[in-house]
């Protein structure tokens, strides 16, 4: 697969985590970003630990200038962003949500996602490596739902502002390939917070439960398995 660097978003647990561990086992070097610790270290001798907090969007530039200058940009084949870490709270009728809520959220689901992309696609311009960038999204982009207004239109935007890019980077001579990804009902901590909610505080936790116990969630690993599969598709023509 030749040499491969990662920067990975949320990668102190869930998706994030995973999608580092298989792109490690497969020998490539992960930057991983993560308001929380990291053992990774620990294991894999090509993984380091950026510990920041995505809330503060202006120091974003900053963390990803200082990711790329470790990198032997002139020896890597391919270099990818992928833009995993989100949160799901407040989870409750928009009336009830406080300015700082909103805001906290939009900027880790939303603004930082956005940020960190201008930021790679800027900083990685004098490359002629392949570059990729995959946006972790979620059907709820597409399908409202009660209580859920803030994640349905951080995930929404990750929707549009993923086909906008792709549009600006098809005329570029080395254009940065951009997709966005829908895991599906996965078992990670978000979902955990969903179904533990009461049914007056989020009126679909019961569903969220439902699914959980029904055996329908997939996997973080198996997750993990088909963003790899996506980092390792054909170049689109």
């Amino acid at each position: 697969m030749g040499n491969r660097t990662f920067i990975i978003t949320g990668t102190s647990k869930g998706i994030g985590r995973q999608v580092a561990e298989l792109c490690l086992e497969k020998g490539d070097s992960v930057y991983g970003i993560a308001r929380g610790a990291s053992d990774l270290g620990n294991t894999y001798e090509r993984y380091t630990h950026v510990q920041f907090n995505l809330e503060d969007i202006h120091g974003i530039d900053d963390v990803i200038s200082r990711i790329l200058e470790q990198i032997p940009l002139l020896s890597v084949e391919c270099i990818g962003l992928i833009n995993n870490a989100a949160m799901l709270e407040p989870l409750k009728p928009i009336d009830q949500c406080l300015a700082d809520e909103i805001s906290i959220h939009l900027n880790i689901s939303l603004a930082a996602p956005m940020i960190l992309t201008s930021s790679f696609i800027h900083h990685t311009n004098h490359m002629t490596a392949r570059r990729k960038i995959i946006n972790v999204s979620s059907a709820s982009g597409s399908y409202p739902a009660p209580s859920m207004a803030t994640y349905c239109t951080s995930k929404a935007g990750i929707n549009m502002f993923t086909q906008c890019v792709a549009m600006e980077q098809a005329s570029q001579s080395n254009p940065a390939e951009i997709i966005v990804f829908d895991p599906g009902m996965v078992d990670t901590e978000l979902q955990a917070v969903a179904r533990g909610k009461s049914a007056e505080e989020f009126a679909l936790s019961g569903a969220f439960r439902d699914a959980y116990e029904l055996g329908q969630l997939k996997s973080p690993r198996d997750v993990a398995l088909e963003i790899l599969k996506l980092l390792e598709g054909a170049k689109e023509q």
